[in-house]
């Protein structure tokens, strides 16, 4: 088992940045691939980023490259969604999750936390 809190959520005008975190505990965390994905009301969860255990992999959605970041800290057991140049349809609630399979798509992903809003205004 792999628990999930994320924080940093928000309200931030359009153009402006926030920073995700995601707290883990329970098994190596190390030996998890890390994702971020987004769900929008009305809308499917989206996939946003994720990251290998390593933290020397990386992929991004297409909506979200080349304006965010995801990063991880394995001592610290947290991965980190970096985003900037934020825009009113990047408000969603934002969750993290934990895979040992796959990469981009949510079924892959056995572990989830309980997700963090973030509001954007324009």
């Amino acid at each position: 088992q792999v628990q999930l809190v994320e924080s940093g959520g928000g309200a931030v005008q359009a153009g402006g940045s926030l920073r995700l975190s995601c707290a883990a505990s329970g098994r190596t965390f190390s030996s998890y691939r890390m994702g971020w994905f987004r769900q929008a009301p009305g809308k499917e969860r989206e996939f946003v980023a994720t990251i290998s255990g390593s933290g020397g992999l990386t992929e991004y959605a297409d909506s979200v490259k080349g304006r965010s970041t995801i990063s991880r800290d394995n001592a610290n057991w947290t991965v980190y969604l970096q985003m900037g140049s934020l825009k009113a349809e990047d408000t969603a609630v934002y969750f993290c999750a934990a895979s040992n399979r796959g990469w981009s798509r949510a079924s892959d992903y056995a572990y989830w936390g309980q997700g963090t809003q973030v509001t954007v205004s324009s």
